[in-house]
């Protein structure tokens, strides 16, 4: 499409004062300047939209979305749907799967079964609820889990927040606490399904990955400095905070026994040797499962040989399968629910995080909500058969993802050898050295300081290592919860923050083309005099309004004329709007707008729209926007405006005095002659900024040539 504008080749003085007329009563419209004989700009139509269209017209609802979706499923999704474990079934290759999914579940299934008694010790249960935990829960997953790889079961930080929160309630030697754990248990179980099913677990994704690095890092000190009691021999106040610890630690010196401290160092030295190994020599990789056990076997040997009194035993754990029993005591249910909200959201950080990891090194996909349902529903059925909360192991899933697991075969392995440890092992675990536990458990959790996280964060974004400075010195000194909640809140904070300040550049022309981009950027990039072309990167919204104002009324001030280009004006006449970026407008911006077109009306000034997505147009044509400002003024691009309001500008500048004589109400015979001067330049040569035509007059007035600036 061509705008065309032109000057009458006659002098005809009716001619003359007609077009005058026109020009003096819209002075605001891009097609009413005069701008050189039949001279033609190419400008593409923008599309405006219907007032009566709704958005609902053009994209199908959520619900509509589902009923297509229910319609098109067959029989074997819908199995799918309910049952994730068929989608490997039913494609299982025996003799290329069967294999690896052994040796992977068998490697940690002997991992689980000392860890899981340690992370028991940890959240200060029985050593027989850790292996309740780790029993049931994962068969329950390894049919409703999505993940192939993910080893589900007790893990160190959730073990600390049972902990955290029931020895607050009751004493953890009251059997109340165990019954607690188990409610506790339930209630995560419950939280998860739910959120699954209203598929809600998007919301987690405003915790930033730097609050939970710093979390983490601050709960690993806590529950090192928690199991020092097996390696000190003597007892130690329990708590979150790290503080009272190093205080009860200190005090209880005058007591402390060499024997478990020899024996729970030289487990914790093998243990992290064995790692190191596994982790860094590809032919020793089966060490780093092998660790626990070696620690486990090694410290039960030595008990049974030399029997060292001042060293403490695990003691007697019942035998056989869990019983089936209904959580109680529900009048708690109050005073859990802080921590369930917490436990479930490590769940949905860590464990789904490291689920879909897994999938995509494993070239299959995974649904985030299903997996959350997986998770909630083993912990559910899991406490009628006295667990505690459980959740998806970092260190065992990717022991399970390197031993060569291929589907969810090798999580039935893992629950059958905790089963036959309960049914057969149970009476040698009582012989087990508390300090081989607790050594156990410091070495899993020293993974879990996230130090090179934090240098990665103060060589990239300061902003990120203060919020995690913040949450872990948080975590560590007012305790877990307050941690969390602190670190949350400063992240959102950051959004917010960023959300109402958002990036707005100022664009110029890269030489040579009809290409516009941040002149900060681009410094070669050059603008044009009188015009000022502004970027939103950013939704606009109640919150960045008047920032973006505030942002627009300096850029009308602070103009650049090391690199502007064009007739020489004394001030800005028009600002371009670059509009592509703003995915939303709500009423409060559309009313903003509305305000700053008026703002620049007062002034003299044009607003012109450059490049508004369609809803955002819509929006502003429901408002009576696009009236207010006129249609001529929105343009696909910023090229387009920017040949528009430099013709406005020339003739600004050939009659300095034009714009006075246009507020009157009945203009002159000689301000009609003035109006109707022909231009002396061609659009290119406006473009380029030069008053001597470098171009020919046919020339494309979108393309220009590398001109070097006028001395």
């Amino acid at each position: 499409m061509d705008r065309t504008y032109a000057s009458p080749s006659s002098q005809n003085l009716t001619a003359i004062a007609t077009s005058a007329d026109n020009f003096a009563s819209s002075s605001s419209s891009p097609t009413s300047m005069s701008a050189g004989s039949h001279r033609s700009v190419k400008i593409i139509p923008l599309e405006h939209p219907s007032t009566t269209t709704t958005s609902s017209s053009s994209s199908p609802s959520v619900v509509s979305k589902w009923k297509a979706r229910v319609k098109r499923m067959t029989w074997i999704e819908w199995i799918d749907f309910f049952f994730p474990c068929s989608r490997w079934m039913r494609t299982y290759k025996v003799n290329e799967y069967l294999q690896p999914d052994l040796m992977a579940g068998i490697t940690v299934g002997i991992m689980l079964v000392p860890q899981s008694m340690s992370y028991a010790k940890l959240a200060g249960l029985q050593p027989i609820y850790g292996l309740y935990s780790g029993f049931i829960p994962i068969f329950i997953y390894t049919i409703f889990g999505s993940s192939r790889q993910l080893a589900i079961g007790p893990v160190a930080l959730t073990s600390l927040l049972v902990s955290n929160v029931l020895s607050s309630i009751v004493d953890p030697s009251d059997k109340l606490y165990t019954e607690l754990a188990i409610l506790l248990a339930l209630m995560v179980g419950i939280f998860e399904c739910t959120m699954a099913l209203l598929r809600l677990g998007w919301l987690i994704r405003f915790i930033s990955h730097s609050v939970i690095s710093g979390f983490t890092t601050a709960s690993a000190f806590v529950i090192a400095l928690s199991e020092a009691k097996y390696f000190l021999g003597y007892e130690i106040e329990r708590s979150s905070k790290i503080i009272p610890l190093v205080k009860s630690i200190i005090a209880g010196s005058d007591k402390f026994s060499w024997p478990p401290f020899v024996m729970g160092s030289l487990m914790l030295a093998i243990l992290l040797t064995m790692k190191h190994l596994g982790k860094t020599r590809k032919h020793f990789r089966f060490l780093r499962a092998a660790g626990p056990l070696t620690a486990v076997v090694l410290g039960t040997t030595f008990v049974k040989i030399y029997h060292p009194p001042s060293i403490s035993l695990v003691g007697d754990i019942p035998q056989g399968l869990p019983k089936f029993s209904v959580p109680k005591h529900f009048d708690h249910v109050k005073s859990l629910i802080p921590t369930t909200v917490l436990i479930t959201g490590v769940a949905i950080l860590e464990s789904v995080g490291i689920a879909k990891a897994l999938a995509a090194k494993n070239g299959y996909e995974l649904d985030s909500n299903q997996e959350l349902f997986g998770l909630g529903l083993a912990n559910i059925c899991g406490s009628f058969f006295s667990i505690y909360p459980t959740t998806g192991s970092f260190s065992r899933s990717a022991v399970n993802h390197e031993s060569g697991a291929k589907t969810g075969l090798s999580g039935l392995v893992m629950g059958i050898i905790m089963a036959c440890a309960l049914l057969f092992l149970t009476p040698v675990f009582e012989y087990i050295p508390q300090c081989s536990l607790a050594a156990i458990v410091i070495s899993a959790v020293i993974g879990l300081v996230d130090y090179d996280e934090a240098k990665f964060l103060w060589r990239v974004d300061k902003k990120d290592f203060l919020l995690w400075t913040i949450t872990c010195m948080t975590t560590l000194l007012l305790g877990i919860e307050i941690g969390v909640l602190v670190g949350v809140g400063v992240s959102l904070a950051f959004v917010i923050h960023e959300s109402a300040n958002p990036h707005i550049a100022v664009l110029g022309r890269l030489p040579g083309t009809t290409i516009y981009r941040n002149t900060q950027q681009y410094p070669e990039a050059y603008t044009y005099n009188g015009i000022v072309i502004v970027r939103i990167d950013a939704p606009i919204y109640f919150a960045n309004t008047s920032y973006i104002k505030d942002r627009l009324r300096d850029y009308e001030i602070e103009k650049d004329e090391s690199t502007g280009r064009g007739p020489e004006v004394s001030r800005i006449h028009f600002v371009i709007l670059e509009m592509a970026p703003v995915t939303y407008i709500d009423s409060s911006a559309v009313q903003a707008l509305k305000e700053l077109h008026q703002e620049y009306k007062s002034r003299d000034i044009q607003l012109a729209i450059s490049n508004p997505n369609r809803e955002v147009l819509l929006t502003l044509a429901r408002a009576g926007v696009i009236d207010l400002i006129g249609k001529e003024w929105y343009f696909v691009r910023v090229h387009d405006a920017v040949q528009v309001c430099l013709q406005h500008v020339q003739r600004l500048n050939e009659f300095p005095k034009a714009q006075e004589f246009l507020t009157e109400n009945k203009p002159s015979l000689f301000q009609r002659l003035l109006n109707q001067r022909k231009d002396e330049f061609s659009q290119p040569e406006l473009e380029s900024g030069f008053q001597e035509s470098f171009l020919t007059k046919g020339a494309d007035p979108q393309l220009e040539p590398l001109l070097s600036k006028k001395p």
